[in-house]
């Protein structure tokens, strides 16, 4: 999508079915790309911030200027376990799209679920495996393989060059990098850093729900990981414990799990390990559930994903 600066952008075409989708790709695979345009694919599940444009945008850069970004906001039951936020989470699709108009997005595939699982929950699925059991699949069972599901699924109905994922939900990442490679899937996988509010909080969807005391308590999720990165010449022990200290004097927040892991295989480091792991975060701000991470280096030189 290219816009000129003295006209208004035009907002993304929408489409609900696998039809109108099905015909929506082939009309730019028959408009006669360019050799160096791909399409580009930004999933989401809507309720859209700065941190989901800053997706698009990505895409858009990775497509080319006449290459296609396809955008899904679907709203994935089979992620949500029993007692979540399925019902509630915020929807807003024609804010969404008005969004995305001034993004970069050429199209945007909302589907209901009866379209995405037109025979009811599906008996086949995609298993995380073992990175689908621990810290975010223990807290939440099942919930890497209904992401992965839905991520393949969409992959299939859009069939991108390249998908785009956002690094603050780095075991999903890893997931869905992990699934391309063992299962042979034909597209690129590339993350973008973690988009962050003035005052450090991560951008979330969720975050809609805190109170104005439960985000100023939030907002020591963010300060315990730039301390945790910071005390990284004490080694992985060090790092853990000064996190930790910062996130148990906050009254207001209730720890899930803090963890320091492998980034590729989310496994915990060991007390004498020496260099790249990620500092992960999961806790409860009253009913608000938010997760964050930092990368560090615990050779001594930290590295940022602000």
């Amino acid at each position: 999508m290219t816009t000129n600066p003295s006209t208004p952008p035009q907002a993304p075409a929408v489409v609900r079915t696998r039809v109108e989708l099905h015909d929506a790709l082939a009309s730019w695979t028959l408009s006669g790309p360019e050799p160096t345009d791909r399409r580009a694919v930004v999933m989401t599940m809507g309720a859209l911030h700065a941190g989901h444009v800053r997706l698009v945008q990505a895409a858009r850069e990775a497509a080319g200027p006449t290459g296609q970004v396809v955008v899904t906001i679907f709203v994935n039951p089979l992620q949500f376990g029993a007692g979540e936020d399925l019902d509630r989470y915020p929807r807003d699709l024609e804010g969404d799209v008005a969004t995305l108009a001034s993004a970069g997005a050429d199209l945007v595939f909302a589907p209901t679920p009866d379209v995405v699982y037109p025979d009811g929950d599906p008996i086949v699925r995609v298993s995380a495996g073992r990175v689908g059991e621990v810290l975010e699949g223990e807290s939440r069972p099942g919930h890497l393989d209904g992401v992965l599901t839905v991520v393949l699924k969409l992959m299939h109905l859009t069939r991108p060059d390249v998908a785009l994922f956002g690094e603050k939900d780095a075991q999903q990442l890893l997931a869905v990098r992990r699934m391309v490679r063992d299962l042979d899937v034909d597209v690129e996988v590339l993350g973008v850093p973690t988009v962050r509010e003035a005052d450090g909080l991560a951008m979330s969807s969720r975050n809609a729900y805190l109170s104005d005391d439960e985000r100023a308590s939030a907002l020591a999720l963010s300060r315990a990981l730039r301390a945790g990165a910071e005390a990284a010449d004490g080694g992985a022990p060090a790092v853990l414990e000064t996190a930790s200290g910062i996130l148990n004097g906050e009254s207001g927040v209730e720890v899930d799990y803090l963890a320091l892991v492998d980034p590729t295989t989310v496994d915990p480091v060991p007390a004498d390990f020496s260099g790249p792991a990620l500092l992960l975060v999961a806790a409860r701000v009253g009913t608000t559930r938010l997760i964050d991470n930092q990368a560090v280096d615990l050779a001594g030189q930290e590295k940022t994903r602000d």
